[in-house]
């Protein structure tokens, strides 16, 4: 009779178990991609979906503009926007970027900029030429919505871009200037150049190194052959290496680097033979040191204090030996001519040298001292370059005080 009961209560409990489970599965759960659609439906999707060529550029770009839809408010369901590309009207579509919700009343277009590379080889390649249809998802804090998709569109290259059209002829001028002056110096008229008491005092410093019989330490820095202040510090070495082998008088020229020693020897070895005395000029007086920083430093300084040269330049790129150099130069009683567009190392050698040619000064001294009309020319329209921009800018800014837009519209460029 026990076991009867007990066998009686768990059948019961099993048909219970099964009824509940069968209600369970006669009660599904929501279709969540049914509540995303209806989501969607509720909210329109976004429309004017139109694509065309971006102006101004190289080809590989296309702009997107759509208006957002009403819901699109502060609040609202709409959380942003997917751009998506394909080359049909019907898919397959990929997604190439997104675009922020409004989040505000504003209803205006939104724009999009689709750009990728010009290199064939590149992953984002952006061919020329080829349509492309574009399609705006809508995302929603549920679902999304999907607009029709937009007409077929191909990108253009363009041979100017017309925003830059004021740069372009910033251009047109400053070679007409260049061509002016150049031709002004060939025929040999005598073009007005700012002194420059650096400059000045080169043969100053020479002629004094050759009364006190002592040699003169040519410095190029610690540049490369191919830093545009080490090339500046070439056509100074070229100029004081033809005076020296006139004066008959030793130069040294320590190099840091041994492509600058190459092109420092050769340099040198020209300005003796323009002297007329190529049998003076000595390869070991221009030589290799070392690549190590501060070992370099040390040689030169050892140099200084042995030889005793009556004159010091310091011309080319520079760094924390800078004041190294110049303080032990300025206790040896030497005259010093220094110069480099590193701003930071310029307070070092102005408080310790003679003389200093700071920034483009040193780019100008060898038009200074060639006197050549090609340099002369170039250097003397670069001036007057600078007074038109200055001119242009003072222009662009009463423009903008008297409200006259016209006026400083004249000096905007579209980048």
């Amino acid at each position: 009779m026990k076991r009867r009961t007990i066998i009686g209560v768990a059948l019961l409990f099993l048909f219970s178990s099964s009824g509940l489970v069968w209600a369970q599965d006669e009660t599904q759960p929501p279709d969540t991609a049914a509540v995303a659609e209806s989501a969607a439906i509720a909210v329109a999707p976004a429309t004017g979906v139109a694509a065309t060529d971006a102006p101004h550029d190289n080809g590989h770009a296309l702009i997107i503009e759509f208006t957002p839809p009403e819901d699109d408010r502060a609040g609202g369901p709409v959380m942003g926007y997917e751009i998506y590309r394909s080359t049909s009207s019907s898919g397959p579509w990929d997604l190439r970027g997104t675009a922020t919700a409004r989040g505000a009343d504003d209803l205006s277009v939104i724009t999009y900029r689709d750009a990728g590379a010009n290199d064939v080889d590149n992953r984002d390649y952006f061919p020329i030429g080829e349509t492309f249809y574009y399609q705006v998802r809508t995302l929603l804090v549920s679902g999304y919505v999907d607009s029709a998709p937009s007409a077929s569109a191909a990108s253009v290259a363009q041979w100017f871009h017309w925003g830059k059209l004021e740069l372009f002829l910033g251009w047109v001028i400053f070679i007409v200037l260049m061509m002016i002056f150049i031709n002004k110096a060939k025929s040999g008229e005598e073009l007005y150049m700012r002194p420059l008491a650096g400059i000045d005092a080169v043969d100053e410093a020479i002629g004094r190194a050759t009364e006190m019989g002592r040699p003169i330490l040519f410095v190029l820095g610690l540049g490369v052959a191919s830093d545009i202040a080490t090339i500046a510090a070439f056509t100074v070495l070229g100029r004081v290496a033809k005076r020296v082998a006139e004066y008959n008088t030793k130069l040294i020229v320590p190099c840091y680097d041994p492509i600058v020693m190459t092109v420092a020897q050769e340099t040198v070895k020209a300005g003796y033979m323009a002297a007329g005395r190529p049998d003076q000029y000595d390869e070991d007086d221009v030589y290799f040191v070392t690549q190590s920083q501060f070992a370099y430093v040390a040689a030169v300084n050892g140099t200084m204090v042995r030889e005793k040269p009556a004159t010091n330049f310091y011309l080319g790129l520079f760094y924390a030996e800078s004041l190294i150099l110049a303080e032990t130069g300025s206790d040896s009683g030497a005259i010093q001519i220094s110069g480099t567009d590193q701003v930071t190392q310029i307070p070092f050698f102005v408080v310790a040298c003679d003389y200093t040619l700071i920034g483009e000064e040193l780019y100008a001294a060898s038009a200074y001292l060639g006197r050549e009309p090609l340099l002369m020319g170039t250097l003397k329209a670069q001036d007057w370059a600078k007074g038109v921009f200055v001119l242009s800018l003072f222009l662009g800014i009463i423009g903008t005080l008297l409200g006259w837009d016209w006026l400083s519209g004249l000096f905007q460029l579209d980048l």
